[in-house]
């Protein structure tokens, strides 16, 4: 007797699909493991063309009572997992299980974990501020400058990369203090200059004309510095 096609029998049965982040974050959602089964019969069962499966029918997939399905699905629905929907065909009132609410929660989990990585990030950024003003001061700041290069992030809303180009504008200015940095920093948010490109292209722009500015005997020596507290345009 010829053996049946043991492949063509597999694909005929179809697959389950379900999103890689229900599996990252069930257990961050405080789904039990049981509970997430269920939840892949119950998608199993839809995908099948069955939208409402019964506790019997599940928990006949299930080592588990139709009892415990019934109080498995009750929870899931009070903790705002699935939701029951009615749809009409022609006169006919039908209901379903929607699973729709489970995958906007783990939607959820998805920006607030890239939140948290951004923030992570930021923070990262600003405390290597902090250093770098150390390391150009050659001591370590006071209260009162770690205040106020933190008001300049948190209130007036500098970017650490933004303040990162005023330290390098006062260095290069042999100007290395605080008030010097904090009046380059007030110039650019008066001429809203607010990304690293725009300060790059607002310095380069001043010293060509000022290179243009010089006598021809003065043209061979380069520009030092852009003295943003002269600068008043």
């Amino acid at each position: 007797m010829k053996q049946p096609n043991r492949l063509h029998t597999w694909i005929e049965q179809g697959n389950v699909s379900i999103s890689q982040l229900f599996f990252r974050f069930y257990k961050e959602l405080k789904i039990t493991d049981e509970e997430a089964m269920l939840l892949m019969h119950i998608q199993s069962f839809q995908q099948a063309g069955n939208t409402f499966p019964t506790p019997d029918e599940i928990g006949s997939r299930m080592a588990t009572s139709q009892t415990s399905v019934t109080t498995m699905l009750q929870k899931l629905m009070q903790q705002g997992y699935l939701a029951i929907e009615q749809e009409t065909e022609g006169e006919v009132l039908n209901e379903k299980i929607s699973l729709q609410p489970l995958w906007d929660r783990l939607l959820d989990c998805v920006y607030k974990e890239q939140h948290a990585e951004k923030e992570h990030s930021q923070k990262a950024m600003e405390g290597e501020i902090f250093q770098l003003f150390e390391q150009e001061f050659g001591r370590f700041l006071s209260p009162m400058e770690i205040e106020t290069i933190s008001m300049w992030m948190d209130q007036d809303g500098h970017t650490p990369s933004i303040i990162r180009m005023a330290l390098k504008e006062a260095v290069i200015s042999q100007k290395i203090s605080l008030r010097y940095v904090d009046r380059i920093l007030f110039e650019w948010k008066k001429k809203n200059i607010k990304t690293t490109n725009e300060v790059s292209r607002h310095a380069t722009s001043f010293r060509e004309k000022n290179v243009q500015l010089q006598p021809a005997a003065a043209t061979t020596k380069k520009v030092q510095f852009y003295n943003w507290l002269e600068d008043r345009n």
